[in-house]
């Protein structure tokens, strides 16, 4: 029984997945959840008690996850650029591998982050540390940490959204390489820039 109550919560959360990053989150309904599940609706409310709570399920617990899996990854190289390498590897591998996934926690973060707890280990917070461990190292110059978090994120996750749309055509593992360099030159302040 418990079996398979879990793999139906597993068809709901792959139906909600599909559904969200195709018609996005306010066009899709319990209904289409459930017709995509090939579920009747009642069924879903013996697993979430509204859209908001799978929505918020959905997105906690994979971007835990993700957070803790760019963590164990980090952890393994000793310096930021390599950080940095395997982090950014990660990200666009997940897309490749789950875009629905992506899409997803990409659409709905905004929504979703005011309901993140100060003891949720996220993927800001796993990169931000990197960032602050090696500037204590001396590795890279005293610089805002936030701010060297936000163009890191910036700098993955806005070609993931031109991907979302349509605009960059090329498998995102094929950018990882170009995208973890941009990120090592933002934050690394000896690298040389146009124009100095």
């Amino acid at each position: 029984m418990a079996r398979r109550a879990e793999i139906t919560q597993e068809r709901i959360d792959l139906a909600a997945l599909r559904l969200f990053a195709d018609k996005g989150v306010d066009r899709t309904t319990i209904n289409d959840i459930a017709a995509g599940a090939g579920i009747a609706e009642g069924t879903i409310y013996r697993h979430y008690a509204s859209k908001d709570e799978l929505i918020w399920q959905l997105f906690s617990a994979n971007y835990v996850e993700l957070a803790w899996r760019l963590d164990r990854l980090q952890e393994r190289v000793p310096d930021l650029r390599g950080k940095l390498e395997v982090m950014v590897t990660a990200f666009c591998a997940l897309f490749e591998r789950d875009p629905d996934m992506f899409s997803f926690l990409l659409l709905v973060q905004h929504g979703q982050l005011p309901r993140v707890t100060p003891e949720m280990k996220t993927p800001v917070q796993v990169v931000r540390q990197a960032i602050d461990r090696a500037m204590a190292r001396g590795e890279i110059a005293r610089q805002d940490p936030e701010l060297a978090a936000a163009m890191v994120f910036g700098i993955v996750l806005q070609p993931a959204t031109f991907k979302v749309y349509g605009r960059l055509t090329q498998p995102m593992t094929e950018l990882a390489g170009s995208l973890a360099a941009a990120c090592w030159r933002a934050l690394d302040p000896a690298t040389p820039q146009k124009g100095h």
